[in-house]
């Protein structure tokens, strides 16, 4: 696990930088959640010179304190979306390749990926943006790997999202890696958002899921969250909602975005994370009680998915959540 090192953040902006977008990346580290036991940020927006920044949306601009010299203090350096077909000032691109570098992480939202792709940043490397504007960013850097309708990709040093709450999945991911899932579920329970969406599941489901009708697999997905310890195959959710494999299985991704299996392992090394950090259960028990049977299944899963072993995941972060 490496070395902690999201302090400083510095979103940095343009002429026709999209507001939400840039709103978003503010409330995902710019606020102080210090009283939760949130780690506070050092955050600034920045711009080419302080001053007035034209938005996306027309009628207003927003009066940015920092020049474009703050984002070399920064850890991340955050892109946010920018109106279409805008021109990215030459300055704010060798600003992006210098901090790149240096080893700074970057994370654009929506079409920020586009400014990162002018940088030459997207080159040989998997990433997203929108799913309306993937077939363009494949088209204008054909050196860039476009993953489309995923929620965010990240490929290391720089992670890309899609619109407006991928976003805010893609800032909770980081989170999650650099101060573990409790912190990560504290912020995205202030900002009522589901702490945790894989960087896999699609950007869109094909009709969004109403809690209160009991047609939809809402009560469901409740009890198997519940109940991770239970038989929780493809088979056995399809005979607890009383359909056929195949109805269940084309159903769950209509209303998911994801297939069973994925959104089973998903929540299972969720509540693993979560008793990593909080107990002192030996990684064989945390196994049988997420359901993934034995210590060697969830090493491979939680291995595969967070790049590091349980084991690891515990020293990093069992520290920080007693505190």
């Amino acid at each position: 696990m490496a070395e902690i090192v999201l302090t400083n953040v510095a979103v940095l902006c343009f002429d026709g930088v999209a507001p939400f977008e840039l709103g978003l990346l503010c409330e995902a580290f710019a606020l102080d959640r210090s009283d939760d036991g949130v780690p506070p940020i050092d955050f600034a927006v920045c711009a080419l010179e302080a001053g007035p920044v034209a938005t996306s949306s027309g009628g207003f601009a927003l009066n940015v304190e920092h020049g474009i010299d703050r984002v070399f203090e920064a850890d991340l350096v955050a892109v946010p979306a920018q109106s279409s077909g805008q021109a990215t000032p030459p300055e704010v691109l060798e600003a992006l390749r210098q901090v790149y570098a240096a080893g700074t992480r970057l994370i654009s939202v929506c079409s920020g990926a586009f400014t990162l792709g002018e940088a030459g940043l997207l080159d040989g490397r998997e990433c997203t943006t929108h799913w309306r504007y993937t077939d363009q960013l494949a088209s204008r850097f054909p050196l860039a790997r476009v993953v489309p309708e995923v929620l965010y990709v990240d490929s290391g040093q720089v992670i890309t999202s899609a619109g407006s709450a991928a976003g805010l999945d893609a800032c909770l991911h980081l989170w999650r890696q650099e101060y573990g899932a409790a912190t990560a579920s504290r912020i995205a329970r202030r900002m009522v958002v589901p702490p945790h969406r894989d960087g896999g599941q699609a950007q869109f489901i094909a009709r969004v899921v109403p809690d209160c009708d009991a047609d939809t697999l809402g009560p469901l997905l409740t009890w198997a969250v519940e109940n991770l310890e239970e038989d929780l195959s493809i088979e056995a959710l399809a005979k607890r909602a009383h359909m056929s494999v195949r109805t269940f299985s084309r159903r769950f991704r209509d209303e998911t975005g994801a297939t069973p299996h994925a959104w089973v392992t998903a929540q299972r090394l969720a509540a693993a994370e979560e008793l990593l950090e909080s107990g002192d259960e030996s990684v064989e028990r945390i196994a049988s009680r997420v359901g993934l049977g034995n210590a060697a299944t969830l090493r491979h899963h939680f291995t595969r998915a967070r790049g590091v072993s349980p084991q690891r995941y515990r020293q990093a972060f069992r520290a920080a959540a007693l505190t």
